[in-house]
């Protein structure tokens, strides 16, 4: 087994290996999300540990993956600003949990990350991997998820300084851009399914006034439904759900 040949650049044999790649490669480009990704080990989220640490996506069932860390990393620096202690944080499509830990990691104590999942057992599947982490990140209410639609994200919870949503939207989703609070940044993915999509970066100043760019090419999961995204016909082609490596960190540095 091991790291395929779908994969991008910055794998490593074990977790320290990752991070080291990732920041080398200028991926990583923040202390904070060095701490928090290094705190976070991917192992713990990843069924299988011959691949946790190749720089790719993988399936989590129910049509959902993880991710490539470079992903993650890039999803990161791109939140990262807003993600200070004591933060509100509110992460769509929870899946294995994993990005949910780094931004609870980034927020302490003081501040709180809702994952929202409407796959039941994958909300499961993420409460064991937190557990098998840090199970504290749960018990102090670091990390509270949620099983529920996520596109309606989760306004008894908000508003939110930062909002990650991890799965691509046909528009931009208006009641997630309704939770995000003053100075706030919202980053979604936002195109057709399985075809490139735009990764979407939305800031709310201190007015109110929201502004908008694209950030790069991308393309995720579709943000849909829970029977629409376990239908047979929904098989996730994984291969397809990243950034290509050289783009993403040209638009990185």
């Amino acid at each position: 087994a091991g790291c395929g040949s779908a994969m991008w650049s910055c794998h490593g044999e074990t977790h320290e290996h990752m991070i080291q790649a990732l920041q080398s490669s200028g991926t990583i480009t923040s202390n904070r999300v060095l701490q928090a990704m290094r705190a976070t080990d991917r192992g713990c989220y990843v069924s299988s540990r011959t691949v946790s640490y190749c720089d790719q996506p993988q399936p989590l069932g129910y049509n959902a993956t993880i991710s490539a860390p470079h992903m993650h990393a890039l999803l990161l620096e791109l939140l990262q600003h807003k993600c200070t202690q004591g933060a509100r944080v509110l992460d769509i499509g929870a899946g294995s949990g994993y990005i949910t830990a780094c931004l609870a990691r980034m927020v302490g104590p003081s501040g709180r990350v809702v994952g929202v999942e409407h796959i039941a057992e994958l909300v499961a599947a993420a409460t064991r991997n937190v557990e098998l982490d840090d199970p504290t990140l749960l018990t102090s209410g670091s990390i509270l998820l949620l099983h529920a639609d996520g596109r309606e994200g989760a306004p008894e919870h908000g508003p939110f300084d930062a909002i990650h949503v991890g799965a691509a939207a046909p528009k931009l989703p208006a009641a997630l851009v309704e939770q995000l609070s003053k100075n706030g940044r919202l980053v979604c993915p936002v195109g057709p399914r399985n075809k490139m999509q735009e990764l979407l970066v939305v800031d709310r100043d201190s007015s109110g006034k929201l502004t908008q760019q694209t950030h790069s090419s991308c393309i995720f999961v579709p943000l849909t439904d829970a029977v629409a995204q376990t239908a047979s016909s929904n098989t996730t082609k994984v291969n397809l759900l990243s950034l290509a490596f050289k783009h993403a960190i040209g638009h990185n540095k």
